[in-house]
């Protein structure tokens, strides 16, 4: 599929440094470890200077580790999944990242507020501050329906739906709009099919409504 706007090659091995990591900590977190940012650089295979420059503090490591350990992988998360159908795929990841952040709301508040406390201090930041997985799962959640879709509307639909899911969505459903959390998912379900029912009328050159 067209994966939502496309990195440098530079940018992608940041992207996989950082990943690298936090695999590496998770790993250990599984093993029963509290691991430094030492032990955690030798896991990953990078020096303890890069761990540094990823991460200031074991704290801010160990915070967004214990919600990688969370998030499943893409090939988790549709293994026993018959089926092969946009909406019900997007709607799965949908709910695993819900669960995900319900699970670990208030770290993800304090991350999200020091990635916004980051950016307006700093502005464009050289080291990714925060690891996308929801597009590799939105990805994978859309790769057997990719003939469905003009290769445009894919890419729109991949993107408006990372817009939707995570922890912005949770956060708007809840204090912006006041949602609790039943009506929060039904909500996201309801966009969610609608995205994808847009992006199949401009496929199919129906302009949507």
């Amino acid at each position: 599929m067209s994966a939502p706007p496309a990195a440098s090659g530079r940018e992608n091995q940041k992207l996989r440094t950082r990943k690298a990591l936090l695999d590496a900590a998770s790993r250990l977190l599984r093993k029963g470890a509290a691991p430094t940012i030492e032990e955690v650089a030798e896991e990953a295979l990078v020096s303890r200077a890069t761990a540094y420059r990823y991460f200031p503090s074991p704290e801010a490591l160990m915070l967004e580790a214990a919600v990688h350990l969370r998030v499943p992988q893409p090939d988790e998360l549709f293994d026993d999944f018959g089926s092969l159908d946009a909406t019900a795929r997007l709607l799965r990841v949908d709910e695993a990242l819900h669960e995900a952040v319900r699970a670990n709301e208030k770290p993800l508040r304090l991350m999200l507020a020091s990635l916004l406390q980051q950016s307006a201090s700093s502005g464009a930041a050289e080291l990714p501050a925060r690891q996308n997985r929801r597009s590799d799962l939105i990805g994978a959640a859309l790769g057997p329906s990719v003939a469905e879709f003009a290769p445009q509307a894919l890419e729109d639909l991949s993107c408006a739906v990372a817009i939707l899911v995570g922890t912005e969505g949770f956060v708007a459903a809840k204090d912006v709009l006041g949602l609790d959390d039943a009506a929060a998912r039904r909500v996201k379900r309801w966009a969610i099919a609608a995205l994808v029912d847009a992006a199949r009328r401009h496929s199919s050159g129906v302009a949507p409504g």
